[in-house]
């Protein structure tokens, strides 16, 4: 009896914790419902990576042909190509565009004035609400044969070269326009961070004779670290997943050998070439690599003693 209870109150309890969180219940469903619908309902047709897919036979009546189409991959001669080029960027990435938000975000933490301050921030967002297409064309008109950069280079008696026609430029020109375009946007997080740090920490530190830097060296990155650690276990787990639109937009037959990835070799065989099969499983093997990459890097932040997704 007393078990029964017990476990009618605690009905009765979840009931009114869950009207009285309803609004709040309702709004995590929206995020809920979309991750269901459009990431893991779809996961059901990964199958046709280990089958000759064919539209009219669907998913269940296309013959089953095990890792044949993984194996063809992994004995592609441009296979070591496309994996090349995509880790290099990966790495540019991580090496360039991960950092810089961070030490932005320090900037601006330490910029005089909020108005000021305020300001700096909605500038630097402003590039990410800028479309794909119009960033790159803008990067088209800058660096051709007529343009702002090539005027530059004219003007101190230098050389009229079209950049985006050069494989040496791509890569420099892709970290470059992803640096400008989501710098600002990447910061927010950390800014958000830096914004709970007890205030108490710096006028103690202050009381101690520290100057900015070394606040910034003992209390601020300290703080902000834990999620450093986080967002950058979260990029670990897309090493293989580049802009696939902005580097299709970039590239041109005289870049292909650095700039095919594995993305625009999936659209092209997957979508232009209709080979849904062979492109699933390219596209299934880029997965199991950045599951590999985010299990890994996770590990490892806690085995040194930080912290993990999970």
């Amino acid at each position: 009896m007393y078990t029964g209870a017990q476990s009618i109150k605690r009905k009765s309890h979840m009931k009114r914790e869950l009207y009285r969180c309803r609004y709040l219940y309702l709004l995590v469903a929206l995020p809920v419902i979309y991750f269901i619908i459009f990431k893991y309902t779809p996961m059901y047709g990964l199958i046709i990576a280990f089958e000759n897919f064919k539209i009219r036979k669907g998913y269940f009546g296309s013959d089953w042909v095990g890792l044949k189409h993984f194996a063809k991959y992994l004995t592609d001669p441009g296979f070591w190509v496309l994996v090349k080029n995509t880790l290099l960027l990966s790495f540019w990435q991580i090496l360039v565009v991960f950092p810089v938000p961070i030490l932005f975000a320090l900037f601006v933490n330490e910029l005089p004035g909020k108005h000021f301050r305020n300001l700096v921030q909605n500038v630097s967002y402003l590039p990410h609400f800028i479309s794909v297409v119009v960033v790159v064309s803008m990067l088209t008109m800058f660096c051709s044969k007529d343009g702002l950069i090539n005027d530059i280079i004219a003007a101190f008696g230098g050389e009229r070269t079209s950049f985006m026609l050069q494989s040496g430029s791509f890569r420099p020109l892709y970290v470059i326009s992803e640096l400008w375009q989501n710098m600002g946007w990447s910061a927010i997080i950390y800014i958000s961070a830096l914004s709970g740090v007890d205030v108490q920490l710096y006028e103690a530190a202050k009381m101690d004779g520290a100057g900015r830097l070394k606040q910034m060296r003992h209390i601020t990155f300290p703080s902000i670290l834990p999620t450093i650690t986080t967002m950058f276990i979260l990029q670990m787990g897309r090493i293989m997943n580049i802009s696939f639109d902005k580097v299709l937009l970039m590239q041109n037959p005289a870049t292909y050998e650095v700039s095919d990835i594995i993305s625009t070799y999936v659209y092209r065989r997957g979508l232009e070439g209709s080979q849904y099969s062979y492109a699933a499983a390219i596209d299934l093997f880029s997965s199991v690599i950045n599951l590999f990459m985010l299990c890994s890097t996770n590990a490892i932040s806690k085995s040194m003693g930080q912290n993990g997704l999970w």
